[in-house]
């Protein structure tokens, strides 16, 4: 028999599939089924060793029935197996099954009375191919109006709203483990309701109040509403000395240990949310005053540089 696929991609082909099919249907979490269960791999060794196993016997069998064949038999084999595929009685019997067509030869058997200026016509039946799946539509349709729309389980929606829960408890246990993606270069601003809500929920959780008071106006820690700041001001300042701690204060310890960059981010957009707040009984205003810089005020700095720069150059061509 003529092999349509060789062995060396039939074997591969066949193991594949197998071991997909395990790997899918066992459970074994983030490790693949045959790490985390050995005695998957060793059926999987068997299992490929039992299909070299029989294409060497298949291989072996053929060449020894080959060799008991007479010369007229060969010679027949041969012709047979030279066939293109299309040309092969599988093929032929295959392609009769789905389509039920007529030869040529057989047309008069199905031709009707109909005649349209010499062009006749043929009462070719529907190809069953066909035929099965437009049953299989209709069942279908059967068992979706009554799964649907008399029994009512659950509808298409609330299908929807599970799943969008369940991957909503993905996202929230991968964010858990999830490298943060807040750090000094991007931390920005957060002004919404929500973020500043949070902030402030942290604030009280970590007893910031023991040294700044609840409304932030200081105590053993400086007055965090004004605008003078020991280690500067700004969201990037603030995330900074909450994260790493205060050069200038050794009881400012650093929290990046025990508060993650996001929350980070909120505390300190709870805490400049509160600027200008003046709360009862502030502390003296301690460090520099702080004025934020605008892109005006970078874009003017740049400018003064530059001036700076060539004058510099300028008087220094003149005096040579």
């Amino acid at each position: 028999m003529k092999n349509i696929i060789p062995s060396y991609v039939r074997v591969p082909v066949i193991f594949a599939t197998v071991f997909a099919g395990m790997e899918y249907f066992i459970d074994s979490g983030e490790k693949p089924a045959f790490m985390e269960y050995p005695m998957v791999a060793v059926f999987l060794f068997v299992f490929l060793f039992l299909l070299i196993a029989i294409e060497i016997v298949i291989s072996a069998v053929d060449k020894v029935t080959y060799q008991l064949l007479n010369e007229e038999q060969k010679k027949q084999l041969e012709e047979a197996q030279s066939l293109p595929f299309k040309e092969s009685t599988f093929y032929k019997n295959m392609m009769k099954k789905l389509t039920r067509s007529k030869a040529i030869e057989q047309e008069a058997d199905v031709m009707l009375d109909h005649n349209y200026d010499g062009i006749k016509e043929l009462d070719n039946v529907l190809p069953p191919w066909w035929v099965y799946l437009f049953y299989g539509c209709i069942v279908f349709a059967i068992v979706y109006l009554v799964r649907f729309h008399i029994v009512g389980d659950y509808t298409q929606k609330e299908e929807y709203e599970m799943a969008m829960l369940e991957a909503q408890k993905e996202h929230e246990a991968y964010l858990k483990n999830a490298p943060d993606p807040v750090n000094l270069e991007n931390v920005i601003l957060m002004t919404d309701a929500a973020s500043i809500a949070e902030g402030k929920k942290i604030f009280t959780d970590n007893n910031c109040a023991s040294c700044h008071k609840e409304n932030l106006e200081g105590n053993i820690g400086p007055n965090l509403t004004d605008a003078y700041w020991i280690n500067g001001g700004g969201i990037q300042n603030i995330f900074k000395v909450i994260s790493e701690g205060s050069p200038k204060n050794s009881v400012m310890a650093p929290w990046k240990e025990v508060i993650k960059p996001t929350d980070i981010q909120k505390l300190a957009s709870y805490i400049l949310s509160l600027q200008g707040s003046n709360p009862v009984n502030a502390k003296a205003p301690e460090g520099e005053l702080w004025v934020e810089k605008t892109a005006n005020d970078t874009v003017e700095n740049t400018t003064e540089e530059l001036t700076e720069a060539v004058t510099k150059v300028t008087d220094s061509i003149v005096a040579e």
